[in-house]
């Protein structure tokens, strides 16, 4: 019998100085089987690093022609695409040409770092692509503060960001591999 996704109820307060955002967002987020801890907690960050009205989770690792994160305007048409991890080239191309910017936070290390020397030449024609990265020890503390329920509060000032759940704070840089255009 197949496993079943985790239902998480999220309460994420977003304090944005650098866009002047603030609001709060009910989230119900379902955690794929196959996700850990650690990847759902950057989906809620990259989800405050992004945050806007029309902003959604969509069904994630479930499925392959969408992104974790998406906003569309009023009309239908993909404004912003955001993956995490590591997708291919093929993937990055696709998602270039079906929004009109597309964000990617890729994070574990090593691994990144070799995932991004790879396809980074191939990506230099995207002027709609930006590529982050998250340090590994910070998205395996981001992962440790995991809980089915949380209030998790976002505090982004001059591109630092401080992630707050009950007593557990987790100070996140996210560096600049490419800019969008």
């Amino acid at each position: 019998m197949a496993q079943k996704a985790t239902i998480y109820k999220i309460e994420l307060s977003v304090s944005d100085m650098d866009r002047h955002y603030y609001e709060t967002h009910k989230l119900t987020v379902a955690k794929h089987p196959s996700e850990t801890d650690e990847r759902l907690m950057v989906r809620v960050l990259a989800f405050a690093l992004n945050a806007h009205e029309h902003l959604e989770m969509t069904k994630g690792l479930s499925t392959d022609d969408e992104p974790d994160i998406w906003q569309k305007s009023l009309s239908g048409e993909l404004e912003l695409w955001v993956a995490l991890g590591l997708p291919s080239e093929k993937v990055v191309r696709q998602s270039c040409g079906k929004a009109d910017k597309v964000v990617v936070y890729s994070y574990g290390g090593r691994t990144a770092e070799m995932w991004w020397d790879k396809i980074k030449n191939s990506t230099t024609r995207f002027d709609n692509l930006q590529v982050m990265t998250l340090a590994e020890n910070v998205t395996a503390d981001l992962g440790a503060l995991a809980n089915r329920t949380m209030q998790v509060q976002v505090n982004i000032q001059d591109g630092e960001v401080m992630v707050s759940v009950g007593d557990g704070i987790v100070y996140v840089t996210p560096i600049e591999w490419k800019s969008a255009g």
